[in-house]
C-alpha cells in the first residue's frame, strides 16, 4: 500500500497499553516524519491553571513542553498524535523543530504496530509510591521502568557522597 498525500500514515484505535493508541497504517521507513503534535501553544501558568480547574489527576494531560518554556495543549485544539502512548522501549522519538513538535520513527516500524516515543516526563516533586503509581507505565517492554517519569536527577551533594 502507498499512502497518499491525504492519507496519513497512521490509524487511531484502541490499545492494548492504555486507551487510545496510534498505529502504522503500513510499514514505515527509518527517520520518517510521521505527525506533528498540534494543539494551542500555551505558558507554564496558565497549564497551571487548566490542570487545577480540570479536577483530572495531573498524569492525564496532553501537555508537551517546549524549550521556550512554554507548552503545546493537545486536548486544545490538538490531532491524534495526542494518542501516541509512552514505551520505555520507543519506536518513535519527538523533535522540536522551529517551535514546532514532530514524530519520527526511530527505525522501521511494521504495518500494524502501535507507534509509541518514551514520555520522560519532568516531576519536580519527590517520586513517592503514589506518584509513581499514578504515572505507571504498562507498555511490556522487556526493559520497562515501569514509569512514565524521567529519574530524579541525582543532586551534586547526592553525587559526591555516593563516589
Amino acid at each position: 500500500m502507498t499512502t497518499t498525500i491525504d492519507t496519513p500514515l497512521y490509524i487511531v484505535k484502541e490499545s492494548p497499553i492504555h486507551g487510545r493508541g496510534v498505529f502504522a497504517r503500513e510499514d514505515i521507513a527509518p527517520g520518517t516524519r510521521i505527525i506533528e503534535y498540534t494543539g494551542e501553544r500555551i505558558s507554564s501558568d496558565e497549564s497551571a491553571r487548566r490542570q487545577e480547574a480540570g479536577g483530572g489527576p495531573v498524569n492525564h494531560t496532553f501537555f508537551f513542553s517546549l524549550a521556550d518554556g512554554s507548552l503545546i495543549d493537545g486536548g486544545s485544539g490538538g490531532n491524534d498524535s495526542r494518542w501516541i502512548n509512552h514505551a520505555c522501549e520507543p519506536n518513535c522519538e519527538a523533535y522540536e523543530e522551529d517551535g514546532k513538535v514532530f514524530i519520527y520513527s526511530l527505525h522501521h516500524i511494521e504495518a500494524g504496530e502501535e507507534l509509541n516515543y518514551n514520555y520522560a516526563l519532568i516531576y519536580e516533586a519527590r517520586h513517592t509510591p503514589a506518584i509513581k503509581r499514578a504515572f505507571a507505565c504498562y507498555c511490556g517492554a522487556p526493559s520497562c521502568t515501569g514509569v512514565m517519569l524521567a529519574p530524579k536527577r541525582r543532586s551534586r551533594k547526592a553525587v559526591q557522597a555516593a563516589a
